[in-house]
């Protein structure tokens, strides 16, 4: 009882936090370097291996529906298992795997130890933001998660300079054995600094669940992933009807469920509603647009991996700058005027992009970029924590897999969606056009130009954004209370 009095009267400080937030970021950092690092390595990894493109793209591939699989497990194996336990077990397991990667011998092995990568990495972004989101105090928590949404942004741009330096001077082995000195540090960081959570007593793990989200997001992050070929393909269409036969049973599962493995329940808030869907329509825009920027420097251009990640590093710098000014902002204002103003220079930039030609100098291109990269420092972490904020705060743990999960799929489905519309778009073009080259030019204009109509969306959908309810604020301040001190009690 003193615990909990002393926790309760206790002020905050940054102090307290910062040893978590290190460990947390550098786990993040390092999962999130290795989802784009192999992107501008696969064609020099493919050469190395003599294999073909084909092979090759399960290295990809097998990573994301790894960590889709695992994502809906993290929830039930905090609770389960005490949150700070499941992290370091999760960055001991993806550092095991990057060594492997860095040792393969065939591209089978590559593949399985990419497999072996993402279960690791799956459950630590939704692990390390539940954490963060507990630990801070409601009247802070904008600033702490905008903190925590540096490398969110940062690591994406950064991973295309890591990997094209490292091809290009090195060898590929080094994208994957760079993780081993940074998972050690983010093991004795988070041993030393993460507190124990109380365990919870949970129910026995929801069987049907857990057999049926792995093939329902796995399989749906599988179909849309191969959707940039064909949409009509036999493989997008046996991922997007398993994956979605399969996401239909998981939600009817769910919600019998007394103790989900998701909490699919936080829909019936409608604040959660709006601040999500916000969110997929803003990782659509924005992954789709990391997608086509470096495929216009590298195919029109004609830059080289190194060239074309220092080219989008003010994207990357700009977002670091203005995430903690965003975070702080939401703090004041709330999410609504933060996500209208964010999105709105990204669609401005977005729309600017759509006017891009051969000719288009760098220094505009780069501050383009960095006009997208402060629209995305100042929304994205803001909508994001609301996201939070809008379900009651003992459901954070099972809210941030749910929210994990889902944005894989967005993120495939940008990905893929975008790649093939530039692809139809092109041909469309290429049969008009006399010059190969304008027709390529036009078709990049007519992306730019849907991924900032896309964004609009979200802009003026942002304009509903409301703050939580106050009722769902007080009962969360009692769950915070409640939780620090188990934490007190386990240190």
């Amino acid at each position: 009882m003193n615990n909990q009095q002393n926790s309760a009267e206790q002020p905050f400080s940054v102090k307290t936090i910062i040893g978590p937030m290190m460990a947390v970021i550098v786990g993040m950092i390092m999962v999130i370097l290795d989802s784009t690092v192999v992107n501008v390595a696969l064609p020099g990894i493919t050469e190395y291996f003599k294999s073909d493109l084909t092979k090759m793209q399960w290295t990809i591939t097998g990573y994301t529906l790894a960590l889709s699989a695992v994502i809906p497990l993290a929830g039930w194996m905090s609770d389960r298992f005490g949150a700070k336990r499941i992290f370091l077990l999760t960055i001991l397991f993806f550092t095991i795997g990057s060594v492997l990667c860095s040792v393969a011998q065939t591209p089978e092995q590559l593949i399985i130890y990419r497999i072996i990568q993402g279960i690791g990495g799956g459950m630590v972004a939704p692990i390390g933001m539940a954490i963060i989101f507990r630990l801070a105090p409601p009247e802070k928590i904008g600033s702490i998660m905008g903190m925590l949404g540096i490398p969110m942004l940062l690591a994406p741009a950064l991973g295309p300079v890591i990997s094209g330096w490292f091809v290009e001077y090195s060898t590929w082995h080094w994208i994957f054995l760079i993780n081993l000195p940074i998972g050690i540090i983010a093991l004795i960081i988070g041993a030393k600094f993460l507190p124990k959570f109380e365990t919870k007593s949970v129910p026995a793990l929801d069987g049907l669940g857990i057999m049926i989200a792995p093939i329902a997001f796995s399989m749906l992050a599988f179909g849309v992933s191969q959707s940039s070929t064909s949409w009509t393909s036999k493989e997008t269409l046996t991922g997007l009807i398993v994956g979605g036969v399969a996401l239909l049973l998981f939600i009817v599962v769910e919600l019998r469920q007394k103790q989900p493995l998701l909490e699919l329940r936080v829909f019936k808030s409608s604040d959660f509603v709006r601040s999500i869907l916000i969110t997929w329509i803003m990782q659509i825009a924005l992954f789709g647009s990391f997608l086509i920027v470096p495929l216009f420097l590298q195919t029109v251009k004609q830059y080289g991996a190194f060239e074309t990640g220092l080219i989008m590093l003010p994207q990357a710098v700009a977002s670091a700058l203005m995430m903690p000014i965003g975070g702080k902002m939401y703090d004041k204002v709330g999410a609504r005027p933060m996500a209208l103003v964010g999105l709105t220079v990204i669609t401005s930039s977005l729309f600017i992009f759509s006017k891009i030609s051969v000719d288009s100098s760098n220094t505009f291109i780069m501050l383009t970029l960095a006009m997208m990269g402060a629209g995305m420092g100042l929304s994205m972490m803001p909508i994001n924590t609301h996201v939070l904020q809008s379900a009651p705060r003992h459901l954070v743990s099972r809210v941030t897999p749910l929210t994990a999960a889902a944005q894989q799929v967005m993120v495939s489905f940008a990905v893929a969606g975008m790649a093939g519309f530039l692809t139809s778009s092109t041909k469309d073009h290429m049969a008009k056009a006399t010059n190969p080259l304008n027709a390529m030019i036009s078709a990049f204009g007519d992306t730019f130009l849907l991924a900032a109509g896309i964004a609009l969306a979200g802009a003026l959908l942002a304009i509903i954004l409301r703050k939580p309810k106050v009722q769902d604020t007080n009962t969360s301040q009692e769950d915070l209370d409640e939780s620090k001190s188990s934490m007190m009690v386990g240190h």
